[in-house]
């Protein structure tokens, strides 16, 4: 990626996976290395179990920050189904990073809806490019559930050319210092996958 392209990016998930801060992070990153950078505020419920996303551009000039239809370089899928939600936004040759935790909605426990039996071979159907982890195993192992979302960061680092004393300042911008270190640990454990 050169300065004077955009970059698009769609987090999707569901209210109380963290997609607030996990925004943050990746706009105190791109700011940091000098790049314009637009964000819309969350959008979606965002109460627990409701379908929550965020978008991101950033490049030389960013005039607005909604990203169009099949314009996403990067997905970032914190909830399985929700990738495939959001789909359209995905350009051909764009990246979906997928967390393979599954969050059964409100719908689906009072019986409204079904959940998709097999989420994973949805999202083998509907992406050309994707990869799939268990986030949340790494959050636990970082020490901390709550963690999902910037394990998912760290694994989105390794695909942007940010420096990576940029991903720490930008940690430390958008972190509670008593929760620093825990989040530096889930950080490096995303950036590892």
């Amino acid at each position: 990626m050169t300065m004077g392209e955009t970059t698009n990016i769609v987090l999707a998930g569901v209210g109380g996976q963290g997609i607030l801060l996990a925004s943050r992070l990746i706009c105190e990153a791109a700011l940091a290395e000098g790049y314009d950078v637009k964000a819309n505020e969350v959008h979606g419920m965002a109460q627990r179990g409701g379908s929550v996303i965020g978008q991101i551009r950033f490049g030389k000039k960013v005039y607005s920050p909604l990203v169009k239809l099949h314009s996403v370089n990067y997905l970032l899928a914190m909830e399985i189904i929700e990738a495939v939600r959001y789909a359209d936004y995905l350009a051909p040759d764009g990246l979906a990073l997928i967390n393979t935790q599954r969050i059964i909605p409100t719908t689906v426990s009072s019986g409204q809806a079904d959940y998709p039996a097999e989420p994973e071979m949805l999202v083998k159907e509907t992406f050309e490019r994707f990869q799939v982890a268990d986030c949340l195993k790494l959050a636990l192992e970082a020490g901390d559930a709550r963690c999902t979302n910037v394990v998912m960061v760290g694994w989105l680092s390794r695909h942007l050319s940010f420096k990576e004393k940029t991903w720490q300042v930008a940690l430390e911008r958008s972190v509670k210092k008593k929760f620093l270190a825990i989040n530096q640990k889930a950080f490096a454990l995303g950036q590892a996958l």
